[in-house]
């Protein structure tokens, strides 16, 4: 472990950790709601969309929840037919419109049986175990997510699964604002099944290209491994919170465009 890099490292999560952070990150979105199925709603699809650039990602997420009479959990659970029309033509790069409805047939029949969306990811909805795993409850997740007859094929290429060797980079995100919590308000902590020491760092070619500056990981490719080789490296520097590193990484990549 280099001391320099810890230091810096440290200094940047407390200059980003920061309510400041919130908004003009895509966790502004669920920052929006205060019942907790709104907020896990709105969290995923701004995760989801989470691709490309940050202030796109905003707008294009509030859309959708203005398409949903800004009450998501209210809109996917009791909708009628007809409220769907007001979806149609929805697109945010390619996610379109038919994997929209999708994952809101999936909310609509989770939350029908279960009160938050955490069991989808860290229990087995058949046997009723619980799943102590952040790779477990991913492939966990993506299997029961896709357990509706007729669910489209295309919709698939938008949840991610480290059984796939992806990085998994959204749902880690959006995993990150669920389960860590600390005093200084970005992130929710309303999930307990997991602790924040067994998060994975959302890695992308942002996070990977300062981490390979540093020295904090090897493998040449951006992948599942590289994932957990950059989460293994912050538990070194913090085994009870090492994706709190996510702040300064994320933020030297794209804020401070560190090369």
């Amino acid at each position: 472990m280099n001391p320099a890099i810890k230091q810096l490292l440290n200094q940047k999560v407390k200059q980003y950790n920061h309510i400041d952070f919130i908004e003009k990150d895509p966790i502004s979105i669920p920052h929006l709601f205060t019942n907790q199925q709104d907020i896990e709603i709105a969290a995923f699809f701004a995760a989801i969309f989470a691709w490309g650039n940050r202030t796109t990602i905003i707008q294009k997420s509030k859309e959708l929840l203005e398409r949903m009479d800004n009450a998501p959990f209210e809109f996917c659970t009791q909708h009628q037919p007809k409220d769907l029309k007001k979806l149609a033509g929805f697109a945010h790069r390619t996610f379109k419109d038919t994997d929209l409805l999708y994952c809101i047939a999936f909310f609509k029949q989770h939350y029908a049986a279960n009160k938050s969306l955490e069991t989808a990811f860290f229990k087995d909805q058949k046997s009723g175990k619980s799943i102590k795993t952040v790779e477990a409850g991913l492939i966990n997740f993506k299997n029961y997510f896709f357990s509706i007859d007729d669910a489209p094929h295309r919709t698939k290429k938008h949840i991610a699964s480290p059984e796939n060797g992806s990085t998994c980079k959204r749902l880690n995100m959006f995993l990150r604002w669920m389960v860590r919590k600390d005093q200084h308000g970005v992130d929710f902590g309303l999930w307990k099944a997991i602790s924040p020491a067994d998060l994975i760092i959302p890695i992308d070619v942002h996070v990977a290209r300062v981490s390979r500056t540093f020295g904090l990981i090897s493998r040449p490719q951006i992948d599942w491994l590289t994932a957990l080789e950059l989460t293994d490296y912050c538990r070194t520097l913090d085994a009870r919170d090492p994706v709190k590193y996510d702040f300064a990484l994320f933020s030297l990549g794209v804020t401070e465009k560190i090369r």
